[in-house]
């Protein structure tokens, strides 16, 4: 392993070297300079709108995917076959048409006005709801049958027996995937710069409408995606080994 990494650190050195010379304009986002530093604040700005598009959009899609992966524990058939049309149904749109038919047809089919922010909270939501759903079910399924048969000994109901035994024993089994749900979320987030919220992505293309430099503005792009999504993984990791530490 240290000899492949070493020849991928020889075969960068090349690139990285290249790439400092004149044909790259690195000045357009050099805290060194003015205008460099405007840039890397207006890029930076649209983080907010990136966090709160994906943090509002993974809240929503765990309480709509609780509520369809409960009707696919049913005995009946037509809960499960009600969960299995929005699984499937939802899993197969790609995230990107949904978006686009949610801001540009919502509307019309509702009649009602949505903001870009609400449009992309929506389609995420929905599209990740699906997921979320047989993270539950999953989850739920995964708790010891004795635990339930515990439960309907003492006479509680559904609600009760969710609330107070099923489900906070399942929620600790599937936090993890959750928070690697999250990390999904980050990554798709990007595409609601297709309807022109001002995050992340959309920042960096209009600067490279005014600036004619788009590879050292989306490569800015790739490192505040990357220093992002690298705090979430660790946070991710630091909850998986806090779960399994409880466990033992």
């Amino acid at each position: 392993m240290p000899k492949r990494a070493s020849r991928l650190w020889i075969m960068m050195v090349p690139l990285v070297l290249s790439g400092c010379g004149q044909n790259w304009g690195w000045y357009v986002v050099s805290p060194s300079t003015e205008s460099g530093r405007t840039n890397l604040r207006f890029l930076i700005d649209g983080l907010g709108y990136t966090i709160a598009l994906s943090v509002c959009a993974i809240i929503i899609s765990v309480v709509i995917g609780l509520c369809i992966a409960l009707p696919g524990l049913s005995k009946s058939k037509a809960p499960r076959v009600m969960n299995r049309v929005y699984v499937e149904g939802f899993r197969a749109i790609p995230i990107l048409v949904l978006l686009l038919w949610v801001y540009y047809g919502l509307p019309v089919v509702l009649d009602i006005g949505i903001t870009t922010f609400w449009a992309g909270v929506v389609a995420l939501a929905i599209s990740d709801s699906a997921f979320e759903a047989e993270i539950f079910r999953g989850g739920i399924q995964s708790i010891a049958k004795g635990q339930v048969e515990a439960a309907d000994s003492l006479g509680l109901s559904y609600y009760d027996k969710m609330r107070y035994v099923i489900l906070p024993q399942a929620i600790k089994r599937i936090l993890p995937p959750l928070g690697n749900q999250l990390v999904y979320m980050l990554k798709m987030s990007s595409l609601v710069s297709i309807i022109g919220l001002s995050e992340l992505t959309r920042r960096a293309n209009e600067l490279v409408v005014s600036e004619y430099r788009p590879l050292e503005i989306y490569s800015i792009l790739v490192l505040e995606y990357l220093g992002l999504i690298l705090v979430v993984s660790a946070g991710v990791r630091w909850l998986e080994n806090r779960l399994r530490a409880d466990e033992r």
